[in-house]
């Protein structure tokens, strides 16, 4: 089993941590690693690349610094690496073009506002990672109790049955 990360983007350090400390109890089998833009983002997928492992899940802020978070977005669709990668944009200032340009070049996954619910992102990057281990991983039981285990008990069934 190699690691599947989830990166956080976001530019706020105050949120940034706030963004990981909703998803905190994933970390027991997701690595959470964060990048406060998107420079600092491809640094950490191209580490991730090199140590053999993947990313499962980005959770992206829009508004940043440079390079806004749609378009390392749509970058890392064109990556075959990150092709796969579930995709959230999470933000409170993305106007309707910008999430239309995610939605059709970087195939967004999700949209989460800000504010966001604990419950909520945490429900979401669950769903987003069950539907990313059920696509790429062959032993499926390991996730059994973190993610969806309606979902991963399906398609194990699916499996033994094919």
């Amino acid at each position: 089993m190699s690691d599947i990360y989830i990166i956080c983007v976001e530019d706020e350090t105050q949120v940034l941590d706030v963004i990981v400390r909703d998803l905190s109890v994933l970390e027991e089998v997701f690595p959470i690693e964060v990048a406060t833009s998107a420079t600092e983002a491809r640094e950490l997928i191209n580490e991730i690349r090199q140590q053999g492992g993947s990313i499962g899940l980005i959770i992206c802020d829009h508004v940043m610094p440079g390079e806004n978070g749609v378009d390392l977005l749509i970058s890392m669709q064109k990556e075959e690496f990150t092709r796969d990668t579930r995709k959230v944009l999470l933000t409170g200032q993305a106007g309707l073009d910008a999430t239309i340009e995610a939605v059709n070049k970087a195939k967004l996954n999700r949209y989460i506002a800000k504010p966001w619910e604990p419950e909520n992102l945490l429900g979401v990057a669950r769903e987003e990672l069950t539907h990313y281990v059920i696509r790429h991983e062959k032993e499926l039981l390991p996730y059994m109790g973190l993610l969806n285990a309606t979902r991963i008990q399906e398609e194990i069934r699916r499996r033994n049955y094919v």
